[in-house]
């Protein structure tokens, strides 16, 4: 419910009231938002703040990313991208946690994450490997360097973005990179997150830097209507496209509306970077000559995971 509307310049803001109570709201988790659950959405530079104004709950802004920083990223993580996940069970409408094998689901890390992949967990509890920080670059990141390394432009830009547009939650969030080398390198991220076509149900991000604010950015490849992310107990939602920014608080509760594409090879490739606490927590004031060699040494259970059954490196996020 709109409280009061005003603008600044041309960014439009929006004072919201809670349409659905607290109490509701649990009973939604894990299902999907309805349309008729949104009542504002929004396609413009615009805030959007609590119906007092004391939480920030959206900024978004457009056409604030370079279409060469864009194409390069998607060109160099798309193939990854488009990977099967065994997870996501939390933001998938599963009331599991676990939902095994599911060739819909396309959703898949980069950069580094705070529990180990289930391949690396057969091969340390196999060879009883002791003392292993629970901490690990992704398959990505591992394999494909060269690829990381042309889509990081378009990262820093983000982080840019999220420096210029919410500068309070970045401030935070960037002094907790700063004290970790476990990060992605001259940014305030530690992980990235890649969906393809996923439409998340009903949640709030567990994992990721309380302090700090959600980052999402979407690129198409074809036409389709829908899938805008939505903060349904507001009734507020957000159609955002190819060279936008969304800056959300990912805290609260959120999910996206169905997707329609015009045909089958249709993407929706989205992209999420944030702060994984627990990696912070279990790595702050670690040196780079620690990470250097830990990275080493976890790259090395490929090796020794030779003749285990299914012993191959995959990754797995867990919400």
């Amino acid at each position: 419910m709109i409280i009061k509307k005003g603008k600044d310049g041309n960014v439009t803001i929006y004072y919201l009231d809670k349409d659905i109570s607290d109490e509701k709201m649990d009973l939604l988790k894990n299902t999907y938002v309805k349309p008729d659950q949104i009542n504002l959405m929004i396609t413009d530079d615009a805030d959007v703040y609590n119906a007092d104004g004391s939480v920030l709950l959206i900024c978004f802004r457009k056409h604030k990313l370079t279409q060469d920083k864009v194409d390069a990223f998607y060109d160099n993580v798309i193939k990854f991208a488009l990977s099967k996940t065994t997870n996501r069970g939390s933001t998938s409408g599963s009331k599991k946690h676990h939902i095994g094998f599911n060739p819909k689901i396309m959703t898949n890390i980069i950069g580094y994450f705070d529990k180990f992949g289930p391949s690396q967990k057969q091969i340390i509890t196999r060879k009883h490997i002791k003392n292993l920080l629970n901490v690990r670059e992704t398959r990505f990141t591992m394999d494909f360097p060269d690829k990381f390394k042309k889509m990081m432009p378009l990262v820093k830009e983000i982080d840019n973005c999220y420096k210029l547009y919410t500068p309070e939650y970045y401030a935070k969030q960037r002094k907790k990179a700063n004290q970790t080398p476990f990060k992605i390198e001259g940014t305030s991220f530690t992980t990235i997150t890649t969906n393809v076509n996923f439409r998340t149900s009903i949640h709030k991000d567990m994992g990721d830097d309380e302090e700090g604010f959600g980052n999402l950015v979407v690129i198409e490849h074809g036409k389709y209507t829908g899938a805008e992310t939505c903060l349904p107990q507001y009734g507020v939602g957000v159609d955002v496209r190819t060279c936008d920014v969304l800056f959300m608080n990912v805290h609260e509760w959120h999910g996206n509306l169905p997707m329609h594409p015009e045909n089958a090879d249709v993407k929706r490739l989205s992209i999420v970077c944030y702060l994984r606490r627990n990696l912070w927590e279990k790595t702050k004031h670690k040196t780079k000559k620690f990470m250097i060699a830990h990275n080493k040494r976890v790259k090395g259970l490929r090796g020794l995971g030779a003749g285990l059954k299914n012993a191959v490196l995959l990754d797995e996020e867990e919400e």
